[in-house]
């Protein structure tokens, strides 16, 4: 990246997107790292209002920004005249960034999976494990005074099965490694995974079409990508087995969710963990509410003190790192580099 010349025409604090803050003015995510600037002896502040889509006013003079829920697209670089060197995005996924247009504006684009590689795998462990031991439905059947309904209900052991893993990128590897006790046989489908780095973990790369004949259990944790979009459709879904299961902590938009719900209703798989949908939050009208052989959960289910940690201190540390002349690790827009 190169020393950043004239530090000094920045006149503004790094930004911290205002989502962060709760009514009470309190971080939801709790410890995100934020001292590391302070350590530093980089002043910081919170934007002053919590946006879609992240404005001219909000990254204008501004050396870096961390932020989470708000889109970055061409309109936020409208007039700009100091772009900032970094935008630290709080997470892996950039699906809500236009990167073209950052890398239009000299703007390098970072993103934390250094800090939600564990969080998320272990997050995706569980949910699998609570899809193959009907946990929702057996949640409700207490509920609702429907004990005698429990024997319909016999949970699949993970023990010795063959599990898929769509996308074996740093998560689905950390994934691989926490489902080693268990004795499973591991697939992954990864076009961009080399054979070795796969074989390592134990795993065999396969293609799509053999990983949903195959699979007992089908964990999706690709990124969002044109490529990837309805990457599970009617077809991958017809060839699963009807006992398998499909668990999904990646995007909503990776899975066909029509197809998924006419796959569940008709049985024609056993059960899915979802923790993302296409449409969020979930249409109240959606069929997957009232599905028994689903288990849902609100785009949070890695939402824990690991993920703030680790995610703050990663965005905090990308920032640092161009501040003092040093390219951040994990830029997504490699292209901005070459932009002097």
């Amino acid at each position: 990246m190169g020393a950043p010349a004239g530090l000094d025409r920045f006149t503004r604090p790094v930004g911290v997107s205002r989502d962060f803050l709760g009514a009470d003015g309190e971080n939801l995510w709790g410890d995100i790292g934020l001292a590391g600037f302070d350590e530093a002896g980089i002043a910081w502040e919170y934007l002053p209002q919590d946006v879609a889509v992240l404005r001219p006013q909000d990254v204008d003079g501004r050396p870096g920004l961390v932020f989470a829920a708000p889109a970055v697209d061409a309109s936020t670089f409208d007039g700009v005249a100091t772009p900032p060197l970094v935008l630290a995005r709080f997470g892996v996924g950039y699906d809500a960034v236009d990167l073209d247009a950052c890398t239009r504006a000299g703007v390098a684009v970072t993103i934390t999976p250094d800090g939600a590689q564990k969080p998320v795998a272990t997050a995706a462990l569980g949910l699998l494990l609570g899809t193959l031991l009907n946990l929702g439905i057996k949640d409700r059947l207490v509920r609702e005074d429907r004990w005698d309904e429990r024997t319909a209900w016999m949970g699949r052991g993970l023990t010795g099965t063959t599990v898929g893993v769509l996308g074996f990128g740093s998560t689905g590897t950390e994934l691989a490694r926490l489902l080693a006790p268990f004795g499973v046989t591991l697939l992954a489908h990864d076009p961009y995974c080399p054979p070795e780095r796969a074989a390592e973990l134990g795993a065999r790369l396969v293609t799509r079409d053999e990983l949903a004949a195959q699979a007992d259990a089908v964990v999706v944790m690709a990124a969002l990508t044109p490529e990837t979009r309805h990457l599970v459709d009617a077809s991958f879904l017809a060839l699963m087995k009807p006992t398998a299961s499909l668990v999904n902590v990646a995007r909503g938009p990776i899975v066909d969710e029509a197809a998924l719900v006419a796959a569940l209703q008709e049985r024609r798989i056993r059960a899915a963990g979802l923790d993302v949908f296409e449409q969020e939050p979930l249409d109240p009208a959606s069929p997957l509410r009232g599905l028994d052989n689903v288990l849902l959960a609100p785009h949070s289910i890695g939402w824990t003190d690991e993920m703030s940690r680790g995610n703050g201190a990663s965005a905090v540390r990308a920032i640092v790192e161009a501040l003092a002349g040093r390219t951040p690790r994990f830029v997504v827009n490699r292209a901005v580099l070459d932009d002097a």
